[in-house]
């Protein structure tokens, strides 16, 4: 399967046949917020690196091209904290939103390009590359802490949810990307809600399901695990479902529960087994896990069934680098 543009293909198929042309294994880019901070962003902001797409879109693109030159196949988007409501608290007009919500998948795109061209004119051949626009949970938004528990309080149903994250879907879906990454899904309500989104509107976009969890056994919010992977199997527009943003050690554990529950590709990206306080909005001094160590459990998630593999926060290039010299 031959990707040159932003929406060659959007049938079920998609991730299947995009794993199969890797080689049997496709490698997601890395963590995106440090990368920027490491570039001299200042992302101490309810955007988050979103805050980027308006003061600073060419340190984006710089992170995405660090990680294409590093062997990943997926680049995600920027629009993970990027919604209609945050920039329009920021005093952005709802045109100038969505436009900004278009630029994180045109950076994207734009990285995607530079880098094809660049190994075309060596005479060389460039590796398959497919973009996934982002859309991170509703406690994201609120930048609260709460993406990392699931608890929204009583006020939010399913209806508002979807009600949410309706427009930014539809923007993002529509926006040239080639497949939807619903990340960090945090309990089964904001499962259900994506679900309904995807079965409810007539944009055919693929999209991968992304959990994370805390304690190996369900997700952050304390619902099941296995009843959120099945929401994710029922539904036809899904084409690889998995974890990401959890620690490294309870990824093998899950991944066996996962195999039990879906036919569809598998996919991790972990972080770096370090902790962040969302009061402080620091991340908690610890020594994670080195690149070698967290390559030594790649090659051992990939045996168990897993066929796209990354990192999540605190992941590096040098981390994507590592993980392709281990599977190239």
């Amino acid at each position: 399967m031959e990707i040159q543009g932003c929406r060659e293909d959007r049938t079920s198929s998609l991730m299947v046949d995009f794993v199969k042309d890797c080689g049997g294994i496709a490698i997601i880019d890395g963590g995106l917020a440090t990368e920027l901070e490491a570039n001299g962003a200042d992302l101490n902001d309810p955007l988050w690196s979103a805050k980027c797409l308006f003061n600073s879109p060419h340190l984006i693109q710089k992170v995405h091209l660090d990680y294409l030159e590093a062997g990943a196949n997926i680049l995600i988007t920027s629009s993970y904290q990027a919604t209609i409501q945050g920039f329009e608290s920021r005093g952005f007009s709802k045109d100038q939103s969505e436009g900004l919500l278009r630029k994180s998948v045109e950076v994207a795109c734009e990285a995607r390009r530079i880098f094809q061209e660049k190994h075309v004119k060596a005479s060389k051949t460039p590796h398959q590359v497919l973009i996934a626009a982002s859309i991170g949970s509703y406690g994201a938004y609120l930048a609260d802490g709460s993406e990392y528990s699931g608890d929204y309080g009583e006020a939010i149903d399913l209806e508002a949810l979807k009600d949410f994250h309706r427009e930014r879907f539809l923007i993002l879906a529509d926006s040239g990307a080639d497949l939807i990454a619903f990340e960090t899904i945090p309990n089964k309500l904001e499962c259900q809600a994506y679900a309904e989104l995807l079965k409810e509107n007539d944009i055919k976009i693929p999209a991968w399901f992304a959990f994370n969890s805390k304690d190996g056994v369900h997700v952050v919010s304390g619902d099941s695990f296995v009843e959120c992977i099945s929401i994710a199997e029922s539904c036809k527009q899904v084409v690889a479902v998995g974890i990401n943003c959890t620690p490294p050690r309870f990824i093998h554990g899950l991944l066996m529960t996962i195999r039990k529950v879906t036919t569809k590709p598998i996919l991790i990206y972990p972080n770096s087994d370090e902790t962040y306080d969302p009061d402080v909005k620091e991340w908690v001094e610890s020594t994670g896990v080195s690149d070698d160590d967290f390559v030594s459990y790649v090659t051992k998630w990939h045996e168990a069934g897993a066929s796209l593999i990354g990192g999540c926060c605190r992941t590096t290039p040098n981390t994507i680098r590592a993980i392709y010299k281990a599977f190239n």
